[in-house]
């Protein structure tokens, strides 16, 4: 059973009205925030803990140095905006009913293995805007959605994703991550994989071993000069390409590597493209904006014959949406491109 969130309109109380501004260091940290005295039974004084919503446990914005122990009953567990500089296994001891953990925007640099042993059923982490140099070892083979993004990883150990089987989401975006830091098999075990983010971070070269039933892969803002021409060769449900922001150039875009029929979504804006690459007629947006194209072609473009008229209409490419502004390419579009792409609605130019 996949579990959402409680809204955070529906809390005991108003975090807004307790949460201070993070101190500029050396300045000391803000004292510790108690809960409502409204409470249940093992709940921490320093959270809060309300009858609407009896397994969750909300202790954001309470200025926590650590992690209080948390109570067996605790579903939900909101600790972000806090000063957590570590996580020990101690006050997960009875956690075992834990399904999200919210750990955003603390300090923390360092997760004992130890501490998901007692996590057995965690289904979402959110751990962005931390301290970590690396990605988290130990973690439970039951998680479905793991966010990274912000950190300052340059590592991923051997087997850090070792049996995850369940994982839907990893985002490891705005991180340290090189080439060297992806080996061919660190993604090897993440078959239900189905967004990578991968974004912000200092690649030169397309990741390997990205699972072959990805359906979200974001590359942008690295450093990326070139794509395989078998790169995407087994991907069969790959829709949503991004590779803005990177030093693509039409040398190292082979002629038909985007001539994916399950893509629909590709962004390659601000690169170094000088000419518009070839896609599959399936493709339904595409975003080549800032780059330096000085003219498009329609009719090389075109995956049919426009000699032939298709009587099917079905059969004619799905492109949608084409943004060309920040290049040198001017009004009006070619007549050609508007003959083959009879469904565009929206040209950026």
């Amino acid at each position: 059973q996949r579990l959402s969130p409680p809204p955070h309109s529906t809390r005991g109380f108003d975090s807004s009205l307790h949460a201070l501004p993070e101190p500029i260091e050396p300045t000391d940290l803000p004292p510790v925030i108690f809960g409502s005295s409204d409470m249940f039974e093992h709940c921490p004084k320093v959270c809060t803990c309300t009858r609407t919503y009896p397994n969750v446990l909300f202790c954001e914005n309470h200025n926590l140095r650590v992690v209080p122990v948390i109570p067996e009953r605790t579903h939900y567990l909101y600790l972000q905006n806090n000063f957590i500089s570590e996580l020990t296994a101690e006050p997960f001891a009875n956690a075992t009913e834990v399904r999200w953990i919210n750990l955003a925007n603390n300090r923390i640099h360092r997760i004992d293995k130890q501490v998901f042993e007692h996590l057995p059923s965690l289904l979402y982490l959110y751990a962005q805007r931390n301290q970590l140099k690396e990605v988290p070892a130990g973690m439970p083979t039951s998680l479905e959605q793991l966010r990274l993004a912000k950190n300052r990883i340059t590592n991923i150990p051997s087997g850090a994703f070792s049996k995850m089987g369940n994982l839907t989401l990893l985002d490891l975006y705005h991180n340290q991550l090189s080439d060297s830091d992806l080996g061919k098999n660190t993604f090897k075990d993440l078959h239900g994989l189905m967004q990578l983010n991968l974004a912000h971070n200092v690649l030169k070269k397309m990741p390997i071993g990205v699972p072959k039933g990805i359906i979200q892969l974001f590359l942008d803002k690295n450093r990326i000069d070139g794509i395989p021409k078998d790169y995407f060769n087994g991907f069969s449900h790959l829709a949503f390409l991004r590779l803005n922001y990177n030093q693509l150039s039409d040398k190292g875009v082979p002629k038909t590597v985007f001539n994916i029929s399950s893509l629909l979504d590709l962004q390659l804006a601000h690169n170094q493209l000088s000419s518009v690459p070839m896609f599959n007629s399936h493709l339904e947006h595409l975003h080549l904006n800032h780059n330096t194209i000085e003219s498009i072609n329609g009719t090389l473009l075109c995956p049919y014959s426009m000699e032939v008229e298709l009587e099917d209409h079905s059969l004619l490419p799905r492109l949608r949406y084409l943004r060309l502004d920040g290049n040198h390419v001017s009004p009006p579009i070619p007549m050609d491109v508007i003959m083959c792409f009879r469904h565009l609605q929206s040209i950026v130019i």
